[in-house]
């Protein structure tokens, strides 16, 4: 059995906590262990989006000394968390301390998929957002290639896939009308694709385009890929 830790990132903790349920629901059904921290807390991002590396570091320090004290991969549902750590500290002269995954190259690196045997159904067609950091830290096609594997599954092509949805920290804020114009394009692209549904793998990106598909009154549903896998993995 493999023993991992969670971070479970501030937006899970605040906003999105089935997400951190569904991951470990996940891990636990390919076989893992988790481990969960209870004195984590953020692993610095928001400080450094903003330039304020001072206080970045006390956040980063926590988080490496809480992370450290067992010898075990962290496993993180966040493309953007998982940069932080292997990027942002070493910008910081903090190093890399820490073995960090972000969940689908967890899944695909370490698990064997081949040990489930059954797949339940999910009919519906969704439109797949790859997060901008998740292409910073090297992901290819890992998350979608996960999807492909639910059975009956549409996942539909639309225009301008690659743009980012506009939110980008900090500058959703600094910036908040180009923000929500580059969000709403492409909101645009996915409702004429005929999707129903958007699919991400980061939680920054669904808080973003879920607020505006409210304030808009749009017909479609965000999730994060942990929570269909942890639905039809048996």
């Amino acid at each position: 059995m493999q023993e991992v830790q969670l971070m479970v990132t501030c937006l899970c903790d605040a906003i999105y906590g089935e997400v951190a349920i569904s991951t470990v629901q996940v891990l636990e059904k390919l076989g893992c262990k988790v481990h969960f921290p209870k004195n984590q807390t953020c692993c610095g991002q928001p400080p450094f989006n903003s330039g304020d590396w001072e206080n970045s570091k006390l956040a980063a320090n926590h988080c490496i000394s809480e992370f450290q004290k067992q010898d075990l991969p962290v496993v993180v549902p966040s493309a953007s968390c998982a940069a932080m750590v292997r990027e942002g500290y070493k910008m910081m002269g903090l190093g890399s301390p820490l073995v960090i995954y972000e969940l689908s190259e967890f899944i695909a690196d370490k698990c064997q998929l081949d040990s489930v045997k059954t797949w339940k159904s999910y009919p519906h067609k969704v439109a797949f957002h790859q997060a901008c950091h998740g292409r910073s830290i090297g992901l290819k096609d890992q998350q979608e290639t996960l999807l492909r594997k639910v059975p009956n599954i549409q996942l539909v092509a639309f225009e301008q896939a690659e743009q980012c949805c506009g939110f980008g920290g900090a500058f959703c804020v600094t910036h908040g009308a180009l923000s929500e114009g580059i969000g709403l394009e492409k909101l645009k692209n996915i409702k004429e694709s005929g999707a129903n549904e958007i699919v991400t793998g980061d939680m920054g990106c669904a808080v973003h385009l879920e607020g505006l598909i409210k304030k808009h009154q749009m017909n479609l549903r965000i999730r994060h890929f942990s929570e269909i896998l942890a639905e039809v993995l048996i």
